[in-house]
């Protein structure tokens, strides 16, 4: 059989006890991967075959399932190649086929940008588009071995691909725990964006191997002769810093490299965690300690599951260096990554229960007794408060969970939006209300006929920024409509206080009343009323205050309202009703007015004068009677008020583990007394979460509703009216 399948065949071997079951099945891979690639050569004029061939067997190295192998030699059949995913869904079954489809999408994304915020957003997709972890280890292979032979492509292509790699895939391998893959990437990378340092760097080092092969033999005699003493097994080995990270040393702290001492590290790896301990300090007898350079990762593992412990000592020429001292188990997470994580499901290597990121990472779908079986339930539930989705260009966008391609038109630009007629997903037209998902090309339809954004769009957007620019349309692009509903308005409040327009609207009253609330114009003024930026009631109010303070002497009873007196009531709870004598004062729970809002009474039948926000539905509807309207009454907050006041906040957010607990983490920062909060689930992942809480004003509102907008997966916040 062909030599090169049989290398392949060795390094699966020596960790899957089933490769003579699946030699077969690997091997119509191999033999299928050829023939597809037959015809296909790469840059350096070798067949294409050996690019698959050589992903295959770094995921060997890896110590993947079979699946993943077969994937690997198969991962550009569907790209290149006229073999399709039904057919290699037919040969191969369902997961292969799925694994390189999901690779081949991966391969779609491109590194436009080069702003953090779109490479964060990259390395964020790949997790997310990758149903099965798996699919991103294949990707990594498949970037590594790239990585490794680019020496045969263009100048301007070495650059891109190097850059990318050090901002996306190495990133992404140390995310997922895999350090040789990374340090490889990292050196691989500096190679082409930097080589004179590069090369300085390896030179360097070269120099210096036989200097630092002696002081390791040294070391290692000393520490092997104790662990001997003790009774511990142990196996003892030196590395050099890998490249990169000795020139980010020294780029950041302006070193030469004959300034950077700590060049090497040794690694002690033993059987059990106990023995770490001992064999700790074993080492601080030998060697001294330098203060603050220890680091205990075995009881405070990193996030990507690493786990060992770290220490930095003097050695026997005053000069400093790293030991690392691991299990073996650790040893392999810490090579391997994510990929060596189905050990723990054996009970080889302690309670997976600690691993904190795993848990997170990871959806396990199903118990898993065996590798392969394990490797096949890995999913990705990393970023499920978002998604992450194309322009037609190729950029990455990133919006909640939910948003539609009305929130992605918004997103773009607020004129995309306002033009927008359709969408099309993936190049078929979709419905406005289309839930968006991972990995979707997004175009949005658009004509200069458009009649602007439908009411009915407010229903359906996920993104404040497409609720606000909606909301700013009506406003601006119904001027018309809101200018005659503001007159009506406004006619209608001066017949309930019993005032003429001519009266009233005489510039030297209206003038400063336009200047206090910004308005350009009277125009301007009964466009706000009829959007609903401000009352009729509050404007006339306005009016007649300034008309009557100019007619204090003259004031005849007809120009007053005729079914008020001229006395006053301060109630307790800081309110002054004008006009009323002796009455009960008594805010409305509908709205729950706190000073700084807004506010106009209603005079009941017999339970005195119920304070509403101006704003308040009940006061604003449009079946009020007529008895009603002119039973509303002008109050004021008084100065100096010290009671407090319940206000209720109704947030709408994605359906996140520990949402709850993040927003009442920050009415808790803000110091304010929280009454009650009440969570439910609601469909597509989102949840309401109502919250009542205790403040003294206005000002405190705004400001908790603005922190409560950073807490990520909230995207709308309102104060509660019933």
């Amino acid at each position: 059989m062909d030599h090169a399948f049989e290398v392949l065949m060795d390094k699966i071997k020596k960790y899957n006890k089933n490769a003579e079951d699946e030699r077969a099945l690997i091997y119509k891979a191999y033999t299928r991967c050829k023939e597809e690639h037959s015809n296909q050569h790469r840059h350096s004029g070798e067949p294409y075959f050996i690019h698959p061939y050589e992903v295959a067997c770094i995921l060997a190295d890896m110590e993947l399932d079979s699946e993943a192998i077969i994937a690997g030699l198969l991962h550009d059949v569907i790209e290149d190649t006229p073999f399709g995913y039904e057919q290699l869904k037919e040969e191969f079954g369902p997961q292969v086929a799925m694994l390189v489809e999901g690779v081949t999408k991966l391969d779609k994304i491109k590194c436009i940008s080069k702003e953090e915020a779109h490479i964060e957003n990259l390395r964020k997709m790949f997790f997310a588009m990758a149903e099965d972890i798996r699919v991103v280890l294949i990707k990594l292979a498949d970037r590594l071995h790239n990585m490794r032979t680019l020496k045969h492509m263009k100048p301007e292509k070495q650059l891109e691909k190097a850059k990318e790699s050090l901002d996306v895939y190495a990133p992404l391998a140390y995310r997922l725990g895999i350090s040789k893959i990374k340090i490889e990437l990292e050196d691989l990378s500096l190679k082409y964006l930097d080589s004179v340092a590069y090369y300085e760097i390896v030179d360097g080092l070269s120099q210096k191997q036989s200097e630092r092969d002696s002081y390791v033999q040294n070391v290692r005699d000393v520490i092997a002769d104790k662990m001997e003493s003790m009774g511990i097994k142990c196996h003892i080995a030196a590395r050099a810093k890998h490249i990169y990270s000795i020139f980010r040393k020294m780029y950041n702290q302006n070193k030469t490299l004959d300034e950077i001492y700590d060049l090497f590290a040794v690694r002690i790896i033993v059987d059990t965690v106990a023995e770490c301990y001992a064999v700790l300090g074993i080492v601080h007898e030998e060697y001294k300690p330098i203060p603050g350079r220890f680091k205990d990762y075995i009881a405070m593992p990193k996030p990507n599951m690493y786990q060992s412990l770290h220490t930095t000592v003097i050695g026997p020429d005053g000069q400093p260096f790293e030991i690392q001292i691991r299990t073996w188990d650790m040893h392999r997470v810490a090579e391997r990554g994510i990929a060596a994580h189905w050990k723990y499901k054996e009970g080889k290597a302690g309670n997976s229960d600690n691993l904190e990121w795993v848990n997170k990472l990871l959806e396990i779908q199903s118990e898993a007794v065996d590798p392969e079986d394990f490797m096949r339930t890995l999913k990705i539930d990393m970023f499920a408060d978002e998604v992450f989705v194309f322009t037609p260009r190729g950029d990455v966008i990133g919006l909640p969970a939910g948003a539609t391609p009305i929130d992605f038109a918004f997103y773009i630009h607020s004129a995309v939006g306002y033009k927008m007629t359709g969408a099309k997903v993936n190049s078929k037209i979709v419905n406005l209300d289309y839930k968006l998902k991972n990995g979707d090309i997004v175009e949005i339809i658009t004509s200069g006929a458009s009649k602007g954004p439908s009411m009915d769009w407010l229903k359906i957007v996920r993104t404040s920024t497409a609720r606000n620019k909606i909301n700013s349309w009506f406003k601006k692009e119904n001027r018309e409509a809101n200018i005659e509903r503001g007159k009506n308005a406004v006619e209608n409040e001066l017949k309930r206080v019993g005032m003429s327009q001519s009266a009233l609207f005489q510039n030297k009253y209206l003038d400063p009343m336009l200047k206090r609330y910004g308005f350009a114009n009277v125009e301007e003024m009964y466009a706000a009323i009829g959007f609903g930026g401000i009352t009729s009631a509050k404007i006339v109010t306005r009016l007649r205050d300034s008309y009557q303070n100019d007619h204090k002497e003259t004031a005849s009873p007809e120009m007053l309202p005729k079914q008020i007196s001229r006395k006053t009531t301060k109630s307790d709870s800081g309110i002054e009703v004008r006009g009323v004598d002796n009455c009960l004062v008594r805010l409305s729970r509908c709205c729950n007015p706190v000073p700084g809002d807004d506010i106009i009474g209603f005079i009941t039948r017999g339970r005195g004068v119920s304070v509403h926000r101006s704003d308040c539905i009940n006061i604003l509807n449009e079946n009020l009677t007529d008895d009603m309207r002119k039973r509303m009454i002008e109050c004021n907050w008084l100065d100096d008020i010290s009671s407090s006041f319940s206000a209720e906040l109704s947030i709408e957010c994605t359906n996140r583990s520990g949402i709850l607990a993040d927003v009442i983490g920050v009415v808790s920062e803000q110091k304010l007394n929280l009454i009650a909060a009440n969570a439910r689930g609601l469909k597509d992942r989102t949840a309401l979460i109502d919250i009542t809480i205790e403040v003294t004003n206005k000002e405190q509102i705004e400001s908790i509703i603005r922190k409560l907008h950073r807490v990520p997966g909230v995207y709308d916040i309102k104060r509660t009216v019933q």
